[in-house]
């Protein structure tokens, strides 16, 4: 083994859902790995942060600054401190001022309910010592996993869009169509799937999704761009927002909704 590998790892919020994950792959990779959870006593950290080469994060957003309180002042110096939030800004720069080591941000790009292996990928954002980083995705490759390095700005503008948008969308979309008189007489097949694809982000993780949507700070400059699209709409002009969303559908790319030759699916219909 490289000296210079990650072998002992502590998971801070180890019961949650992710940090299920990281315990799982990690003991299945041979790795020594330290559990904790509520209570962080002075003892439980002094125990499980002492020699560990990586001490990662798994906790909410909103959890990050009190977490690190109680975290920081068991470090040492030597090991790399990461998290696993969803928005990149504002738990690195916590991190930053919070422990004087090095700092690597992750984000692993699914929930607790693993994709595909070749799907599994986790956006690795650079604090503090590049090498550290390098450090952190080649230990994620080690597990299986796909890391591939972004910057915390890049990562936050396009998680705005990609989830942050997706959930206020949604929200917004299915306000709108609520309470009216005898819809539910109305309903299409294609919007009963809808309405199941956004059950559990509402009815279950809604909390979750708005504070990640309210912690990212590229969320607002998202809504105002989609707010222009719609104004397009407004203005009838809808075929230009037709030719521009067939941008999805450009050529063959991996994990584009993509016919097998790289034409546009044409086998919607809008009657359902």
């Amino acid at each position: 083994m490289n000296a210079r590998e990650i072998k002992t790892v502590a998971v801070v919020g180890a019961s949650g859902e992710m940090g299920r994950v990281f315990v799982s792959f990690c003991r299945a990779a041979g790795q020594e790995v330290r559990e904790l959870g509520r209570p962080l006593t002075p003892q439980k950290l002094e125990a499980a942060l002492a020699g560990a080469d990586l001490v990662l994060l798994c906790v909410p957003i909103g959890a990050m600054r009190e977490t690190l309180g109680a975290v920081a002042p068991h470090l040492t110096g030597g090991q790399i401190l990461t998290d696993a939030c969803s928005v990149k800004s504002v738990p690195l720069e916590q991190m930053l001022r919070a422990y004087a080591g090095p700092v690597v941000g992750t984000h692993p790009m699914f929930g607790g309910n693993l994709p595909e292996k070749s799907e599994r990928r986790v956006a690795v954002t650079p604090g503090r010592i590049d090498a550290a980083a390098e450090r952190v995705s080649a230990w994620l490759a080690g597990l299986g996993f796909a890391p591939f390095a972004t910057t915390a700005r890049e990562h936050d503008q396009s998680m705005a869009l990609i989830q942050g948008l997706n959930f206020v969308t949604t929200v917004s979309y299915l306000s709108c169509t609520a309470q009216q008189p005898g819809i539910e007489r109305f309903l299409t097949p294609s919007f009963k799937r809808r309405l199941i694809a956004a059950q559990k982000m509402l009815t279950l993780d809604a909390g979750l999704f708005e504070a990640i949507f309210e912690g990212n700070p590229a969320s607002m400059e998202a809504v105002r761009k989609f707010s222009a699209h719609l104004s397009v709409a407004a203005g009838g002009d809808v075929n230009l927002l037709v030719e521009r969303a067939r941008w999805w559908w450009r050529g063959q790319g991996a994990g584009l909704p993509g016919a097998p030759n790289g034409t546009v699916n044409n086998s919607f219909d809008p009657r359902e």
